[in-house]
């Protein structure tokens, strides 16, 4: 049991489709499948259920996808601290969703002709960090959307947003064009993990408190990832909110929230760091928007 293995399982584990996590890890589906089945055989426990529209984790794939994002987030330390030690210049970026093309391909230009000896390390979050590994040490600054708790952390706007909550097109209130939140009342919304951003997890969760509080039913699906949330709107009806910006599959359609706050795009670092390379980051990232 490897760290790419592991970074394999986790990456299905959190699209819950082999395709998806394929096209994830730049690579293909049957090498891909192969080293799933080949660690479910030195564990001895089946760890995803395959059907013909994606995978769900047993539980003991659960526990292991518990342990080894653990694990490879003690291995990038463990990496980040050998760069130190030997001086290789190195920027660890985080990214949630799709904040990174959001941002663009300018900004990636301008960072690679401004820092061309400088190694740029990305490291993709869910939904459960918004920080993306900040307040944890896993990465230096970080492209991110808003609202979370920013206490210690400095942000910088790059873009605003409006949003609207995610509807399957054929659903009665998608007639309407826009809609109060309280139109949403009684709907089933995602939930996001335990632990999570209480500030982050209210917005999102269209003013709950990220377990389905006061604002709809509190047994929608816990989701970590957009294309888990996507899903569960497509196949269970479940109400999400997301930017109107974003890209949305075939069968659905975003419906702009009149009483919400737009989310902005922003790039995020560590208030007491003074490093220059992070502040070229955040100086070029605004210059690109």
């Amino acid at each position: 049991m490897d760290l790419r293995t592991l970074r394999y399982f986790v990456a299905v584990a959190e699209e819950l489709h082999f395709g998806r996590a394929a096209a994830r890890l730049r690579m293909t589906q049957p090498p891909l499948s192969r080293a799933v089945k080949q660690l479910e055989s030195d564990l001895g426990a089946v760890l995803l259920r395959r059907s013909a529209t994606g995978v769900a984790l047993t539980p003991a794939g659960t526990a292991l996808y518990e342990e080894a994002r653990a694990l490879l987030e003690q291995a990038e330390r463990a990496r980040q601290r050998v760069a130190a030690a030997a001086g290789e210049a190195t920027l660890t970026l985080g990214i949630l969703a799709d904040s990174a093309e959001q941002a663009g391909a300018r900004l990636a230009a301008a960072y690679r002709r401004r820092h061309h000896g400088v190694r740029v390390v990305v490291r993709e979050a869910d939904f459960a960090d918004p920080t993306t590994g900040l307040r944890a040490g896993l990465v230096d600054v970080a492209l991110t959307r808003t609202p979370f708790d920013e206490t210690g952390l400095t942000t910088r706007v790059l873009r605003t947003d409006p949003v609207g909550v995610v509807l399957r097109a054929d659903d009665p209130l998608v007639r309407h064009g826009a809609l109060p939140l309280d139109a949403l009342a009684g709907r089933t919304w995602f939930r996001l993990p335990e632990g999570t951003d209480p500030v982050w997890s209210a917005y999102w969760c269209g003013g709950t408190d990220g377990t389905g509080g006061s604002a709809g039913a509190g047994d929608g699906p816990v989701v970590r990832t957009v294309h888990e949330c996507l899903q569960a709107v497509l196949w269970s009806g479940t109400v999400g909110i997301a930017p109107l910006t974003h890209a949305l599959p075939d069968g659905l359609t975003v419906v702009p929230l009149l009483d919400m706050e737009p989310s902005s795009l922003v790039v995020a670092w560590n208030s007491a760091d003074a490093r220059p390379l992070v502040h070229s980051f955040v100086r070029l990232a605004g210059a690109a928007h």
